[in-house]
């Protein structure tokens, strides 16, 4: 236990939208929770959603590896240890031709969807080896663009299988030292993101269609679930998704 007498998470992306409500349950859960983020007027937000659960919000860009550091060692430094990470943070590109990205677009998700989620990685493999008890556990947040993509999503898609093969190496490396790592791949959660998705997107075929979400409450439950399990227990991966939505079958 942390010195809150709590298993101690950290989350990414916990300014807004799968970050916020997964921080706020882990909070309901009895977790200490770490908000990690650009903006610091939306993690204290976040924080006052917590109510009177602890938690340390920290500035955070995951694509510096000094910064991804420092949240680690505040996160230590205030509770002890760490137990979760919540490995959030995303971004996407515009959804336009892949001949017409630019090559700071394609980089500035690659370094985020992809290199944030590597360096926090490598950073609670630090931690957790060398605090006792031993180990923790690592929930990627992967999206059903791990499996499939969406038209004119090249970056996104890309770094969301990316992080399938992060997941699988992650648990297989920390195997030997009670690192669990899981994937949840959400669809269609109604958060601020998904706010287009009630006015229409395109399909496979380019038409333009409404699609179902579904609460991100659910998201957070499911997350919740991923991390109250014992450490020689893991959910591997999960999908959750608005049940109507087009991506089983043929849409």
């Amino acid at each position: 236990m942390s010195k809150a007498g709590r298993k101690v998470a950290i989350v990414t992306g916990a300014g807004s939208g799968v970050g916020r409500a997964v921080a706020v349950a882990l909070g309901e859960a009895g977790y200490a929770v770490t908000l990690a983020g650009r903006r610091m007027d939306a993690l204290e937000e976040t924080g006052a959603a917590l109510g009177g659960a602890p938690h340390l919000a920290v500035t955070t860009d995951v694509t510096d590896p000094e910064s991804v550091h420092a949240l680690f060692a505040a996160t230590v430094e205030k509770f002890g240890r760490v137990d979760l990470l919540f490995n959030n943070a995303g971004t996407g590109a515009p959804a336009i031709p892949l001949e017409d990205l630019t090559f700071a677009q394609w980089q500035q998700v690659v370094a985020t969807n992809l290199t944030g989620p590597f360096l926090c990685t490598q950073e609670a493999f630090r931690v957790m080896k060398a605090q006792e008890p031993r180990g923790g556990r690592i929930i990627n947040n992967g999206s059903i663009s791990a499996t499939a993509p969406r038209p004119f999503s090249a970056p996104y898609t890309s770094t969301k299988h990316a992080i399938t093969g992060l997941t699988k190496s992650t648990s297989l490396d920390g195997r030997a030292y009670d690192i669990a790592c899981g994937q949840i791949d959400i669809g269609n959660a109604d958060t601020p993101m998904a706010q287009k998705m009630k006015a229409g997107v395109p399909q496979a075929d380019l038409s333009i269609k409404v699609e179902p979400v579904m609460d991100v409450a659910h998201v957070a439950s499911a997350v919740v679930y991923m991390a109250s399990l014992p450490l020689d227990a893991n959910v591997q991966f999960m999908t959750v998704m608005a049940t109507k939505m087009p991506f089983i079958g043929r849409g």
